[in-house]
């Protein structure tokens, strides 16, 4: 049984269907990527499957429950965790404390607890900084976890906003364009720490434009166009898909490098 199981997953804003009876399965331990041009339903679709938008049809099953329509907090507590184009950090925060902060949703102390310093409180803090060590370690951030967060360039503000999501304990993390903006070597630092976060044990599933990485770092793919899912497959098939090629990558030897 899949991980994820998206069945014929429909949103209408009025007259404009952005996404149009989708379906596809993520399977344990994989990293599966949805590509697809500006306007394509791809952003829709991460909302819809994370609650911070409901569809107008159409079901969602995680680990063999249905979440549709439960809250955002209630399905990110079950282990579906997304990160944002834009990076929501504390700047003047050290890397580690933003991490340590992240953990919050998991403390066993109440606020009050926070605020007089219980023993449970201390315990919790303890644990926190351990593990948000260690997730810095294992995504290559260990030696700037001091810094304060503004201080980094993009690339380690984006493995920071991993980072972050992983304090959740996800089981699947959903990331929107991990390496937009990135120069050739933060791109490629940044597909190790999505590596990295598989190797964790932490399914993946990835929005993203840069084609090339895309197909180097994908287990499958799925493309939409118009809200529509117009294929799915492993990275060789969908380069050689004409479907794909005329609705969204163009020529194949300037957009993949082949």
């Amino acid at each position: 049984m899949a991980l994820l199981e998206v069945r014929d997953l429909t949103k209408r804003f009025g007259g404009l269907v952005a996404v149009d009876r989708v379906s596809f399965d993520v399977e344990e331990g994989s990293i599966f990527s949805v590509i697809g041009p500006n306007g394509a339903g791809k952003s829709t679709m991460f909302k819809l499957i994370t609650s911070f938008l409901f569809p107008t049809s159409g079901r969602v099953t995680f680990a063999g429950e249905k979440i549709t329509y439960l809250p955002a907090h209630v399905i990110a507590r079950k282990g579906v965790v997304r990160t944002f184009q834009e990076t929501a950090i504390f700047k003047e925060m050290t890397v580690l404390d933003n991490v340590v902060v992240a953990h919050h949703l998991r403390s066993r102390a109440t606020t009050l607890g926070f605020f007089f310093g219980t023993r449970q409180a201390r315990s919790d803090e303890a644990s926190f900084r351990e593990n948000a060590a260690e997730i810095l370690d294992n995504l290559g951030l260990g030696h700037v976890s001091h810094e304060r967060a503004r201080n980094l360039p993009h690339g380690h503000l984006r493995g920071l906003g991993i980072s972050i999501a992983m304090a959740a304990k996800p089981r699947l993390l959903l990331l929107d364009e991990p390496f937009a903006g990135m120069t050739f070597e933060e791109t490629w630092q940044t597909v190790e720490r999505v590596r990295a976060v598989r190797d964790r044990g932490v399914t993946v599933l990835l929005v993203e434009h840069d084609m090339q990485t895309v197909m180097r770092i994908s287990d499958r793919i799925m493309v939409l166009n118009f809200g529509k899912k117009i294929a799915e497959g492993a990275p060789a098939e969908i380069q050689r898909d004409e479907a794909v090629v005329e609705a969204y990558l163009g020529r194949e030897d300037e957009q993949l490098g082949i």
